[in-house]
C-alpha cells in the first residue's frame, strides 16, 4: 500500500510580493497510533449533553472535568430553531474577561485543535450586539469579533494552536459596554505535526522553524467535488465545494475516477484529509477556448502570512509519469508538479505546502496550467487548504489557580505568624523611609493593558505573555479618550502632523499645558493591534535621552491611541529631502547620528537581554526643538533572547535599509538594526532617499551605489552638494569607513552600536579640531582641510551626551507579529 507524502517547497521570490520557505512544521502527518480523542466537547450554557456527528457535547454546567468562565451567565433561544442543531440552542455569557480551562496530561508544545461557535439567536441580552476578543496559547484569535451575520447560520472559527503548559485556557474579553459568548466549544490534541526544523528542500536554503505557531483555517477547500460535512472527516472538519471561488468557470470540468483504477487509501495520514477529497478533482476543460490556467481566488488577510496546502492524488492520467503541470501561486509564482517526485504509484495522494507571505491585494490566486514538458496537456487538483498565521503575542490575564497547602505549612504558618508579621512590619517601615517619590510610576518590562475589558472594569488588569506573569500597569499612563478630544480639539485635521496606512498623528496639547503628538489608529480599523501593544510594552518602562517618551495611551471601545512627546523639528528625513527646511549642518547631522546610534545602543545591551528595533530608517528619528534625536517607532520590536544569537521570525522591515542577510535567513540579530543604521549614515551623507526609482539604475540603491564609489575611492560623489567643501577629509573619511562596516554582507563582521559611536564621535572629533568652519557653525578652530591625520584611535569625545552605563530591566518575553502598517511612524506623509 502506498504511504501517504507531505512536501513542504521554498523558492525566493521578489520580496514584497511572496515568500515561500520550508514550513514542514505545520504538517498534518499522523503516527499511526494517535487515537481520535473524546475530550473536550462542551455544550455552553447547558446541563444536558447534546450528541452531534459522533461527538458527545458534554453541558458545561454538569462537569467538573473543566473550569468555566467566572462571573458569566447560561442563556437559552427565546424562540423555536427549527432544524438547527441543540447545540445552538444555548449560549454562555460572559461579562468580565475570563476564560475556559482544559487541562491535559499531555507534554508541553502539544498542539490543539480548537473550534468556537457562535450562533447569535434570538435572546435576551441581544447576541448579535456582542463585540468581543478571544485569545488563547499566548496569541489574539479574533479581535472585535461580532457573531452577527446574514446567512443565519452558525459560524465556526477553527484553530490550531500550541501550548507550553499542560492547561490550555481560552479567554474571552468583552469591549466595553459589551460581552462576549459562546455556543459550543471543541478542544482535543491534533494529530502529531511532521516537524523538521533541519530538512533542506531542493530549491531555496533551511530555515529555522519556530518552535510554537498559531493558525486559523480560513478554507478548506475539496476540488472538484461537493461539501464535504464533518461526519464524514475523521477530525470533523467541514470541506467546502470550490466552484463559487472558480475564476472562470468553463476553463475546468470534474473528474471521472475510474472505477477500474486502484485507489491507494492513506496508510499513515488519515487526517489530512478524506479520502472523497482524493477521489474527486478538477482537470482542464478541453473545450475552453485555449484558455491555459484553471484559477481560483480567495480574499485573505492582505497584512497575514498564510500556510497553504495543496492536495494532490493522480486519479486522471493514463500512467505514472506522464502527465506534468504548472502550479501557481497569485501570479508571481510557479513551480512544475510531477507525481512521481512525489509518490510511486500514479493514484496515490501526496500534499505540498507553501508559505505566502503578506501582499497588498487581500486576494489570493491558485491556480494551475498544462506544462510544455509533459506528455499530457492537462492539470488537476484534488484538495486546497489556506490557513492564516496568526502572528503576534496576545495578552492574556493571569488566573491564580488553587494552591495545594499541606498541613506542615499550616503548622509552621501558625507558630510563625507573629514574628512574620513583626518582620513585614519592620521591612515595609524601612523600604517606605528609603523610597523616593516618583511623579509617574511604570511597569517593569512587558506590562501592557489587556486589550478590552468588561464595561465594569478598567482594561488594565493583571497580564501574562506565553505564561510569564505580569503585574498591573500603572494606571498613570492612561489618557481618556475625552481628554485626547479636547487636546487635538476634536481631532481637528489642521492639527494633522503625519498621517499614513495606519491613521492620522495630531499636535496637541494636554490639560496640564504638555505638548504632545496624539497617534491614533483609524477608528474601528482593527488593525495594528500587535503593534500598538508593542509600543506600549517597550516604551511604558525604557527612558533614555535619545528614545521618544511615551506620555499615554487610550484603548477606550475600539480606539488604539498612543501619545508621545512632542518632537519640533519633525523627521530627520524631512531635515534631509525637504526643500523648504533650512539644511542641517555638518557638526548637526554627525551630533543627530550620535544620538540615534546611543539610543539603539541603550536597546540593545539591556540586561536582560536587549531589543531589537527592527525598523531603523529616517522617518523613525525624531528631532526635538533643539536638534536632538530620537529613536522613534517600537511597534515591531522584538526582544532578542540571550541564549541565543537570533530570533527566527517573518521578514518585516523597510525596503531599502532591510538588512540582505535578515531576509535571507529570517534570523534576527541586534546587527540587523547595524544594517538598517548604516543605510541612514548613508542618507545623511548624501541627502537622498535609501531607495530612488527616478535614478539610473546603478544608483537607485543607495547602499549598493555608495559602496561602490567607496572601493572606487570616489566617496567624494555621494556627498551632498551642500556639504561639498564643507566637510572636513578625515572625517569625511572615518564617517564613510563607519557606514561601510556597518553594512557589512555578514552579520558578526558589523559592529556593535557601541563602537558605532566612537567611530561617530571621532568623526565629529576631526571635524571640529581639523575641519573649516561650516555655515552656521560655532567652532573657532579652522585647520586647513589638506592636514590628513592618520587612521583614528578610540578617543571619547569631550562632553559625550549619551549615557555609556544607562540598562534596561526586563522581565518577560515578546514578540510581535504582523505586516500592519498601523502606528508606524510619529510625522510622515506616507505609510510604511
Amino acid at each position: 500500500m502506498e504511504k501517504f507524502q507531505s512536501h513542504t517547497i521554498h523558492i525566493p521570490i521578489y520580496p514584497l510580493l511572496l515568500f515561500l520557505v520550508n514550513f514542514s512544521t505545520l504538517l498534518y502527518l499522523i503516527s499511526s497510533d494517535y487515537v481520535v480523542p473524546k475530550n473536550y466537547f462542551i455544550n455552553c450554557g447547558s446541563n444536558e449533553n447534546v450528541d452531534e456527528v459522533t461527538r458527545n457535547f458534554i453541558g458545561d454546567e454538569n462537569s467538573n472535568l473543566f473550569s468555566i468562565p467566572k462571573p458569566s451567565k447560561t442563556v437559552k433561544a427565546t424562540n423555536q430553531l427549527g432544524n438547527t442543531s441543540n447545540l445552538y440552542h444555548t449560549a454562555r455569557t460572559i461579562t468580565e474577561q475570563s476564560s475556559y480551562g482544559f487541562k491535559f496530561n499531555n507534554n508541553v508544545n502539544t498542539t490543539y485543535l480548537v473550534r468556537l461557535h457562535f450562533f447569535a439567536f434570538s435572546s435576551q441580552p441581544d447576541l448579535s450586539t456582542a463585540v468581543f476578543d478571544v485569545s488563547a496559547s499566548g496569541y489574539l484569535l479574533m479581535h472585535n469579533f461580532t457573531a452577527k451575520n446574514s446567512t443565519n447560520l452558525p459560524l465556526i472559527k477553527e484553530f490550531l494552536l500550541t501550548t507550553q503548559t499542560e492547561m490550555l485556557r481560552i479567554y474571552f474579553t468583552p469591549k466595553e459596554s459589551s460581552f462576549a459568548f459562546v455556543n459550543a466549544i471543541e478542544v482535543f490534541p491534533a494529530p502529531p505535526l511532521n516537524f523538521s526544523p533541519n530538512q533542506t528542500d531542493k530549491v531555496g536554503d533551511h530555515y529555522k522553524i519556530p518552535s510554537s505557531i498559531s493558525l486559523q483555517k480560513v478554507y478548506r477547500i475539496n476540488v472538484g467535488g461537493p461539501e464535504i460535512e464533518p461526519g464524514s472527516d475523521t477530525i470533523w472538519r467541514n470541506w467546502d465545494s470550490d466552484d463559487v471561488y472558480l475564476r472562470t468557470k468553463n476553463t475546468a470540468k470534474n473528474s471521472q475516477f475510474y472505477s477500474n483504477k486502484p485507489y491507494y487509501q492513506l496508510a499513515d495520514s488519515a487526517y489530512a484529509a478524506p479520502d472523497l477529497v482524493y477521489q474527486t478533482s478538477k482537470e482542464m476543460n478541453p473545450n475552453a477556448n485555449n484558455e491555459s490556467k484553471i484559477t481560483w481566488s480567495f480574499d485573505v488577510n492582505k497584512t497575514a502570512a498564510h500556510l497553504v496546502r495543496v492536495h494532490f492524488c493522480d486519479i486522471i492520467s493514463l500512467s505514472l509519469n506522464t502527465l506534468i503541470f504548472n502550479l501557481y501561486i497569485n501570479g508571481n509564482f510557479s513551480t512544475e508538479i510531477n507525481s512521481l517526485a512525489y509518490v510511486t504509484q500514479s493514484a496515490a495522494p501526496f500534499t505540498i505546502d507553501f508559505l505566502v507571505h503578506s501582499f497588498d491585494s487581500g486576494v489570493m490566486s491558485i491556480g494551475i496550467g498544462p506544462s510544455n514538458a509533459s506528455i499530457e496537456r492537462n492539470a488537476f487538483l484534488n484538495g486546497l487548504e489556506i490557513l492564516q498565521i496568526m502572528d503576534g503575542t496576545a495578552l492574556v490575564p493571569k488566573e491564580d489557580e488553587p494552591s495545594k497547602i499541606s498541613i506542615p505549612i499550616v503548622v509552621g504558618s501558625a507558630l510563625g505568624g507573629l514574628a512574620l508579621v513583626s518582620v513585614l512590619m519592620v521591612g515595609f517601615f524601612l523600604y517606605c523611609k528609603r523610597r523616593k517619590p516618583k511623579t509617574v510610576e511604570h511597569s517593569s518590562w512587558g506590562h501592557v493593558p489587556a486589550y478590552g475589558v468588561g464595561s465594569s472594569h478598567s482594561r488594565v488588569t493583571e497580564l501574562t505573555i506565553n505564561g510569564s506573569p505580569i503585574p498591573n500597569l500603572i494606571l498613570g499612563l492612561k489618557i481618556s479618550f475625552a481628554e485626547l478630544q479636547l487636546a487635538t480639539k476634536n481631532f481637528n485635521s489642521k492639527l494633522v502632523i503625519g498621517k499614513g496606512g495606519f491613521g492620522h498623528v495630531y499636535k496637541g496639547t494636554l490639560l496640564n499645558g504638555t505638548k504632545v503628538a496624539v497617534k491614533r489608529s483609524a477608528p474601528g480599523s482593527g488593525q495594528g493591534f500587535s503593534e500598538f501593544q508593542t509600543e506600549i510594552m517597550v516604551l511604558s518602562k525604557i527612558r533614555h535621552r535619545h528614545l521618544v517618551s511615551l506620555i499615554g495611551y487610550c484603548d477606550e471601545s475600539s480606539e488604539m491611541i498612543l501619545v508621545y512627546e512632542y518632537m519640533e523639528k519633525g523627521t530627520l528625513r524631512d531635515h534631509l529631502h525637504d526643500p523648504k527646511l533650512p539644511r542641517l549642518t555638518w557638526k548637526q547631522r554627525l551630533e543627530i547620528c550620535i544620538g540615534a546610534a546611543s539610543g539603539l545602543n541603550y536597546l540593545h545591551k539591556g540586561s536582560s537581554g536587549g531589543i531589537i528595533h527592527r525598523d531603523v530608517k529616517s522617518t523613525n528619528i525624531l528631532l526635538d526643538e533643539n536638534h536632538v534625536a530620537k529613536v522613534a517607532d517600537f511597534g515591531l520590536s522584538k526582544l532578542s533572547p540571550l541564549e541565543d544569537t537570533h530570533v527566527s521570525t517573518n521578514v518585516k522591515g523597510t525596503l531599502g535599509y532591510l538588512d540582505p542577510e535578515y531576509f535571507r535567513s529570517q534570523q534576527l540579530t541586534e546587527k540587523s538594526d547595524v544594517y538598517s543604521f548604516g543605510v541612514v549614515l548613508l542618507e545623511v551623507l548624501s541627502a537622498r532617499p535609501a531607495i530612488d526609482t527616478q535614478l539610473p539604475r546603478e544608483q537607485m540603491n543607495l547602499a549598493d551605489w555608495a559602496m561602490r564609489c567607496k572601493k572606487k575611492g570616489m566617496i567624494e560623489e555621494i556627498v551632498d552638494p551642500s556639504m561639498k567643501g564643507i566637510i572636513n577629509p578625515n572625517s569625511l573619511r572615518k564617517f564613510s569607513e563607519t557606514a561601510e562596516k556597518c553594512l557589512q554582507e555578514d552579520g558578526s563582521s558589523r559592529p556593535a552600536m557601541s563602537d558605532v559611536i566612537w567611530d561617530l564621535e571621532y568623526a565629529l572629533q576631526l571635524q571640529q579640531t581639523s575641519g573649516p568652519k561650516e555655515l552656521n557653525e560655532d567652532s573657532t578652530t579652522t585647520v586647513s582641510s589638506a592636514f590628513v591625520l592618520p587612521n583614528a584611535q578610540r578617543l571619547p569625545s569631550i562632553g559625550s551626551n549619551y549615557e555609556r552605563d544607562d540598562t534596561i530591566a526586563m522581565s518577560a518575553d515578546f514578540s510581535c507579529l504582523t505586516d500592519s502598517q498601523v502606528f508606524s511612524q510619529l510625522k510622515i506623509d506616507d505609510a510604511r
